[in-house]
């Protein structure tokens, strides 16, 4: 708010805000002060994602009827950054629909180019519990844990024996000093401590309903326990489908039975990261937010979905997106 005020564009990583109000506040004074205000939500600079947006709108596979979407987080990722990481906490942070999902609500509406009506969600914490702590574990993997070495989420495992994840810890230059680096933050920080003993309360598993105008249907399923990442999708039309995986997808023509297959060569997101600052580089230069597909009118509407589906899992309701 204070960078639109002194006359700033503005880059927002995702989620724009952990506050409904905050999101519009911020819309409304993007408005008021025709600053540029773009969101990172780099899957709609993805090409995976650009070309089924526009197979599904040329008619491709007739009128789109209904689609699913699976975002397979992990479970170490889910481990590191929604148990012991910065996210663990819902209440000192954000909702993870919002923090990790709210990229899959944003991409489920760009690509079905209607406005979202109704949401329906269910999820919970039921891993990562207290309750479920294996007898002969301890508050650290460290402290002598009885079943540290066959446990899957053991911090000495993943940051010290393999040595993955470790952007969170500022490594020294020098490689030969990186496992006592290690070990001293699996003491020291939330990243050494027990899964089942973090203060953590974000749901592990986390299912959206959602309708949209026209009466298309979506499902969104956010999964932790998964052996495997990259979000899968689905697409049902009324004279083809669409199959895939964010690398590649296959359509078949139900008139034809002939079977498409499109693939790319991924970087990050798809391929949607350095497209995203390339596309705000030249937004910014030549002042104009029509060279953006996430300017923050186009990326509050998902925003506003995340808030609602809360609201459904906590409530237990089917709740109406109101923009």
């Amino acid at each position: 708010m204070e960078a639109l005020k002194m006359g700033y564009d503005v880059l927002l990583e995702k989620p724009i805000s952990p506050s409904e109000k905050e999101c519009r506040d911020i819309l409304q004074l993007a408005k008021k002060t025709g600053r540029i205000v773009a969101v990172c939500h780099v899957l709609r600079y993805a090409p995976y994602f650009i070309k089924l947006r526009e197979l599904m709108n040329s008619g491709a596979i007739g009128e789109v009827i209904s689609m699913q979407h699976l975002e397979p987080i992990g479970h170490i990722h889910m481990s590191h950054s929604y148990v012991r990481g910065n996210w663990h906490n819902s209440k000192q942070t954000t909702p993870i629909i919002l923090a990790k999902s709210c990229h899959d609500l944003d991409i489920l509406k760009w690509m079905i180019n209607k406005p979202s009506q109704k949401i329906q969600a269910f999820g919970d914490l039921k891993w990562f519990r207290k309750e479920n702590a294996p007898d002969g574990s301890t508050e650290r993997c460290a402290d002598g844990c009885k079943i540290e070495a066959d446990c899957p989420y053991s911090a000495l495992r993943i940051y010290h024996r393999k040595r993955i994840w470790l952007h969170v810890f500022d490594m020294p230059e020098d490689k030969n000093k990186h496992g006592d680096h290690i070990l001293e933050k699996l003491k020291t920080t939330n990243y050494g401590r027990c899964v089942y003993r973090m203060e953590n309360d974000q749901p592990d598993h986390y299912i959206c309903n959602i309708q949209f105008a026209g009466n298309v249907t979506a499902s969104f399923s956010m999964e932790a326990f998964t052996s495997y990442e990259g979000r899968r999708t689905r697409v049902m039309g009324s004279m083809g489908d669409i199959v895939g995986d964010m690398n590649s997808f296959v359509l078949t023509d139900f008139r034809t039975g002939k079977k498409t297959e499109w693939k790319q060569e991924s970087d990050g997101h798809g391929g949607g990261d350095w497209r995203l600052v390339a596309d705000w580089i030249q937004a910014i230069d030549q002042q104009n937010p029509a060279l953006l597909t996430s300017t923050i009118d186009a990326s509050i509407e998902s925003h506003v979905m995340g808030f609602a589906a809360e609201k459904s899992r906590k409530e237990n309701k089917v709740v109406e997106v109101r923009m």
